[in-house]
């Protein structure tokens, strides 16, 4: 599945709203951190949505942190990439209610 054109212009004005100097500090923040260690310590119900398509962050990862943490669900998305609450709205959105429904 690929996003529409809607989508993607959606998502370049929601882009732009973000300062250059302040996305380049958070994205190199988020590429230095590893908080592997810390996966297993959480104890809240957790829910990992992944598309079988994603291409940023593959369907491995999502294994790797559903096998670390003891708490974790995990869905995958058929025909999904990394942006599966804009590919695929209604599927993540059941996803979500039926984990929130789960845990009440």
């Amino acid at each position: 599945m690929s996003l529409s054109p809607a989508v993607i212009k959606e998502t370049a004005e929601e882009m732009k709203d973000f300062h250059p100097a302040g996305m380049r500090v958070m994205l190199q923040a988020f590429a230095e951190a590893d908080l592997r260690d810390v996966l297993p310590q959480i104890k809240v119900p957790t829910l990992l949505i992944y598309g079988d398509a994603d291409q940023r962050s593959p369907l491995n990862i999502a294994k790797e942190l559903h096998a670390e943490i003891p708490t974790s669900s995990l869905v995958v998305m058929k025909g999904v990439g990394h942006v599966v609450h804009k590919e695929s709205p209604e599927h993540f959105n059941a996803e979500v209610r039926s984990f929130l429904k789960a845990i009440k």
